[in-house]
């Protein structure tokens, strides 16, 4: 009998829904939210009104899209943590009202575990996902994290930000660099006409796994006020200079902690996740690091790196598949591990 689950995605200022049967994806639909561009930064409140408005028609429009009807779905997987509090209210309490409504069992999904297992979303059968046990390079605006993962349901924290995440380095930097919010994609784009050897900056030696950015983060800003100090148009002559030598840099630190890891676990697959795995200067140095080392490498559609409700749905169905079921009383989360 096939299982079909419909997954809902709210932790942030994206709202999607997804379906997925039998593990193969039928639908995927995300309404993001442009209102917080002015605002340099997601700002809690407008997520969660816009999530009100948007979650109806995006669920709508994913069955649609799919080709069922509601009274066809197995399970509704949701989005319980981490994220913003008002955000995944939005999700739990729609997902919990549908299923009371349908009579269909619930899923709650960790958003990190989603981004991880995005790599199980297939569109065709024979599509190819990771094989057990393999390493998960998780980097978006929250989370910069090393995890060994042994199986969906078991998943261990090798290293993980100190401070700074790396997509938070992109975008505190951006700022100051006059870009637009979110920064991290016009630092690519910048980056890919700049020379990234021609500037410098502080690379941290945290011992382990552990990543730090905030120094870098610092000694960007340095670099620009000693610069700008001397000449005011310094950033726009060498903005392109300046995001590649900062991708350039941030790119060695996630790999230099990256190749630890694979050395110590011998694992033969690296993978990577969250939103700033759809950054083009990081997802060709992974493809270059495994080909050198003779790994496996698994870089997801840009789509899917994004918060999606894909991810949740696939991570539902696993853990479907297992009977892993939510009580109605389970409240969402804003912080957690992987």
């Amino acid at each position: 009998m096939s299982v079909t689950i419909l997954g809902i995605e709210s932790s942030c200022d994206d709202t999607s829904a997804a379906v997925i049967r039998d593990g193969l994806l039928l639908s995927n639909v995300i309404a993001s939210q442009s209102v917080h561009e002015e605002y340099g930064g997601v700002v809690p409140e407008l997520a969660s009104r816009a999530h009100q408005q948007n979650i109806v028609p995006v669920v709508d429009t994913a069955l649609r899209r799919a080709g069922i009807a509601a009274t066809d779905l197995s399970a509704i997987a949701f989005t319980r943590g981490p994220g913003l509090l008002g955000s995944l209210l939005v999700g739990t309490s729609f997902a919990k009202g549908m299923s009371l409504g349908l009579r269909k069992p619930i899923v709650d999904v960790n958003h990190l575990h989603g981004h991880v297992l995005s790599h199980f979303i297939r569109r065709q059968p024979d599509d190819i996902v990771p094989e057990y046990p393999f390493l998960c390079l998780l980097i978006s605006g929250g989370n910069s994290q090393i995890i060994l993962v042994r199986n969906y349901n078991d998943m261990e924290i090798l290293g993980r930000t100190i401070d700074d995440a790396a997509g938070e380095a992109f975008d505190k930097c951006a700022k100051v660099m006059g870009l637009p919010y979110p920064g991290g994609p016009h630092i690519d784009r910048h980056a890919a006409n700049g020379n990234p050897g021609r500037f410098k900056f502080a690379r941290p030696h945290i011992p382990g796994y552990d990543y730090s950015f905030s120094g870098l983060k610092t000694s960007f800003l340095y670099t620009l006020r000693d610069n700008v100090a001397l000449d005011p148009d310094f950033i726009a002559k060498n903005i392109d200079d300046l995001a590649a030598s900062l991708q350039r840099t941030i790119i060695d630190i996630l790999l230099d902690k990256l190749d630890k890891a694979v050395k110590a676990t011998g694992v033969k697959t690296v993978a990577i996740g969250g939103g700033v795995s759809a950054n083009s200067g990081i997802r060709a140095a992974i493809a270059d690091y495994c080909q050198r080392r003779g790994l496996k490498a698994f870089i997801p559609e840009r789509v899917f790196t994004t918060d999606n409700a894909a991810m949740v749905a696939i991570a539902g169905y696993f853990k479907y598949l297992d009977q892993q079921f939510c009580p109605y009383d389970a409240a969402p989360f804003a912080r957690v591990g992987v």
